[in-house]
């Protein structure tokens, strides 16, 4: 039972309500963890102080801004600008913002050097034992660096932070190949629709024409689970339609230049060797928003701060974005994000 507070405050009329007014409260709020928020400290503590002694600088971006980055699947919070009282110059809608990005890469197109944010980040319809609505995220930007460098870094952090001997690298294509006997990109769609009917029929005759649907459920039910537990495994040149903001492979021209990190079955980050060409992220916007109109969703803005700031001059770089309240629950032994995150969205 939710207990709306001002309701109740309504019916406290006497000193015994008052006296027990503390404990309606605590029978509908879980207390913080205390030892988790000095866990968090120390978590936090440990990854600045790994990219400060790489020369690295921490930035500050807006959680609001009337831009938001296009992602057919990732649905940003929308506020009204009229609740600002400022007066009606600014642009009627701002976006909760599902990422940094946006933002950490105008910085780089006017020159800031390897950059990370650690703060708040916001996605509508994001609840689960490995998302809330509201979470932390950890983005960084490596100047200069390519695919490889890129996944060197994100290595080191997950050995270092994680405390394991070393990590696996391993191709989408040749991951898919040892674990399920096919080629991702390649195979026929009849023999990924096979593979998610194991899973569940109903889902895959919903998705039976859309490869990309298909190999992102056999990735996250079968490939997760049977990947080496022991050692963080990051997967590289995912499949050229799902490069989002990644270059084309160097490998690969099937492929994109965009990895992840996959620890003891757990997606703790996505990468990519960043893309610098405005007209190609103008053409893959339109295609984000038409999956998004297509399946009852809003479109966004195309032109954004972020085609500007390439149009000026984004410099090559490897960009990583990583789920803090993920790695912690990793780090403390939990198996939901809502143990270690103080005031998840249900109690906030």
């Amino acid at each position: 039972m939710v207990v709306n507070p001002a309701t109740v405050k309504l019916t406290l009329t006497t000193t015994s309500d008052l006296e027990c007014w503390p404990h309606l409260w605590q029978g509908c709020m879980t207390p913080p963890n205390i030892e988790l928020i000095r866990q968090r400290a120390e978590l936090l503590r440990n990854l600045r102080h790994f990219f400060d002694s790489r020369a690295f600088l921490e930035v500050q971006t807006p959680c609001l801004s009337h831009d938001c980055v296009v992602d057919a699947y990732i649905d940003p919070i929308e506020v009204s600008s009229s609740q600002f009282g400022l007066g009606n110059d600014l642009p009627q809608r701002y976006f909760l913002q599902t990422s940094p990005e946006a933002a950490m890469k105008r910085m780089l197109a006017e020159g800031a050097p390897s950059i990370y944010s650690l703060g708040p980040v916001f996605r509508s319809r994001e609840q689960g034992d490995f998302h809330n609505l509201e979470f932390t995220m950890l983005e960084w930007y490596q100047v200069g660096a390519d695919l490889d460098q890129g996944v060197r870094l994100l290595g080191e952090l997950a050995t270092q932070i994680l405390q394991r001997q070393k990590y696996n690298v391993v191709t989408y294509r040749e991951v898919f190949l040892d674990i399920l006997n096919l080629d991702p990109i390649d195979c026929p769609l009849n023999d990924l629709h096979r593979e998610v009917e194991k899973i569940d029929p109903s889902i895959a005759h919903s998705i039976a024409n859309d490869r990309d649907s298909m190999l992102d459920r056999l990735l996250s039910e079968v490939i997760q689970p049977n990947l080496d537990r022991p050692c963080p495994t990051i997967i590289t040149n995912y499949p050229l339609t799902q490069a989002a903001l990644a270059k084309v492979s160097k490998d690969d021209p099937q492929c994109a230049a965009r990895f992840e990190l996959f620890v003891d079955g757990v997606e703790l980050a996505n990468g990519y060797d960043e893309l610098q060409d405005p007209d190609v992220l103008r053409s893959r916007n339109q295609i984000q928003n038409a999956k998004r109109v297509a399946s009852g969703r809003q479109a966004i803005e195309i032109q954004s701060g972020l085609i500007d700031a390439m149009e000026k001059g984004l410099p090559q770089c490897a960009g990583v974005a990583l789920g803090i309240d993920r790695l912690l629950m990793l780090c403390s032994g939990r198996k939901s994000i809502k143990k270690v995150i103080s005031f998840p969205i249900a109690i906030a």
